[in-house]
């Protein structure tokens, strides 16, 4: 019996970690069996020129509110998990984090319980649930409803920890604000990835609460206090500390290309920048606007605005927002590959599979525009 193997070459090759120019790289029965030099690869079975064009394993978004037409937030059920995940897989996302928005502890408890069957069930692209509020700052709250965001009480923090149990990730964003280090602590203990957003913390509380547990940063830039020049703020602590990861939307509009590029040269490792889509209803559709719990969010020249102005998420898929970190902002496009797909995947501790698999793989095209499967 003959395996069905397929080469792709006259491209380039990201594997998770490397950028490889003049490979050849090989699938047979849908795994990775060869990653090597042109020159020396055996192109095996059919062979698919790829004109420049770049295979990179599917991206893993942390922050995707809502897509295909749908929000978590209206419907926090097994269905919209699903037509979201389905519409994000289009653009490329193998693995992402349904985002509900700050909302009742009615609507809070039934996202835990719907992501928690929508992992059971095994719906391909989930990889959890991130929750972004309601323990933020009201003074920063951006486009959450402020009457709606309140302290972390002990029932919170137990639903919480009842909820990590259950799922492979929670994410959790939350602002010093409302709740304190101890609870901080108690999450991180277990298992919850805790993101510091929606504050106007200073420096060294932000540091403290990094101390305390805190792992991630969310939506650098946005709605948190500022880097200035004699009290650095969250964003100064993201870049300054070393556990502490961030989410980046780069649209161009949320952070100027010129921040990000300063920004990326700043951040301290281990922790690394990442990027998210913090995606809405309209990803994957052509719609012109849409509402979040009754206020009409537009789509407009690739924003998102309640109709005082305010961003509210944004209009992108991670393919743009790598086009914007290379052609922008000048970060290098393996590291912007990796800010798609490893950097994120590891925070969440689901590195990129090794050995690589085909259905698992996408490939982009050389001006970083779209993006397509390779098993479609």
């Amino acid at each position: 019996m003959i395996s069905e193997s397929k080469t792709y070459l006259n491209g380039a090759m990201f594997d998770g970690t490397r950028l490889l120019c003049n490979y050849a790289m090989t699938f047979r029965q849908g795994a990775l069996a060869a990653l090597e030099p042109e020159g020396a690869a055996r192109s095996e079975g059919q062979v698919v020129d790829l004109n420049g064009d770049i295979l990179c394993p599917g991206y893993v978004d942390l922050q995707v509110n809502g897509g295909g037409g749908v929000m978590f937030n209206d419907d926090p059920t097994v269905d919209t998990i699903h037509k979201i995940t389905e519409a994000h897989h289009r653009l490329g996302v193998v693995s992402l984090l349904p985002t509900l928005i700050t909302d009742t502890p009615e609507k809070t408890k039934a996202a835990i319980a719907a992501a928690i069957q929508a992992v059971r069930a095994g719906v391909p692209g989930v990889a959890g649930l991130h929750l972004e509020g309601p323990h933020l700052s009201v003074a920063r709250k951006g486009a959450h409803d402020g009457a709606l965001i309140r302290p972390m009480k002990d029932a919170d923090l137990a639903a919480l920890i009842a909820a990590a149990s259950e799922l492979p990730c929670l994410k959790v964003t939350l602002a010093p604000e409302s709740v304190s280090e101890q609870q901080v602590q108690a999450l991180s203990d277990a298992g919850v990835l805790v993101s510091l957003g929606h504050s106007g913390a200073n420096f060294e509380t932000c540091q403290r609460y990094a101390a305390a547990g805190a792992r991630c940063v969310t939506h650098l830039f946005n709605a948190m206090s500022q880097l200035g020049s004699r009290e650095p703020g969250l964003v100064g602590a993201a870049l300054a500390t070393g556990q502490l990861s961030a989410g980046l939307i780069a649209d161009g509009i949320h952070v100027h290309p010129e921040t990000i590029r300063a920004a990326w040269a700043a951040k301290t490792a281990p922790g690394q920048i990442f990027l998210v889509s913090d995606a809405m209803a309209v990803a994957g559709t052509d719609q012109s606007a849409f509402k979040l719990e009754g206020r009409r969010i537009t789509r407009t020249d690739g924003r998102l605005t309640l109709e005082d102005g305010t961003l509210a998420g944004a209009d992108l898929d991670l393919t743009t927002a790598i086009g914007t970190l290379v052609n922008r902002a000048g970060v290098p496009l393996q590291d912007a590959l990796a800010a798609a797909t490893t950097y994120p995947a590891i925070l969440i501790g689901q590195p990129v599979a090794q050995p690589l698999r085909a259905e698992s793989m996408i490939r982009i095209s050389a001006d970083l525009d779209s993006c397509s499967w390779l098993c479609e």
